[in-house]
């Protein structure tokens, strides 16, 4: 049995702790991405969501979580969420969405 002060259970840890930092950085980087695209988008008189993309994108990262032994069903679940959100910002920001 481990305990909290087991050096592999530390380093374990620290290693799921550099990653999940690692995550917050790259999602602040998508978000950034995304604003300006929401930002172009308001500006084009495009809509906010882009549903042919999305099932793209899904496809896509589906493939690319067999291929990396993560399970297809949780990276959609994921992107989704992800996406769900950016279209939020985009309604904002066309100013069709509820506020923050």
């Amino acid at each position: 049995m481990s305990t909290p002060d087991d050096p592999q259970l530390q380093r374990l840890r620290a290693s799921i702790d550099n990653i999940d930092a690692a995550l917050v950085h790259i999602l602040a980087e998508r978000f950034k991405i995304t604003q300006a695209v929401g930002e172009y988008k308001a500006e084009a008189g495009l809509p906010p969501a882009d549903p042919a993309r999305e099932d793209a994108q899904v496809a896509r990262l589906r493939a690319l979580a067999e291929a990396s032994g993560l399970d297809p069903a949780f990276t959609e679940k994921f992107l989704r969420f992800i996406v769900a959100e950016v279209i939020q910002h985009h309604r904002r920001i066309a100013g069709t969405g509820d506020p923050p």
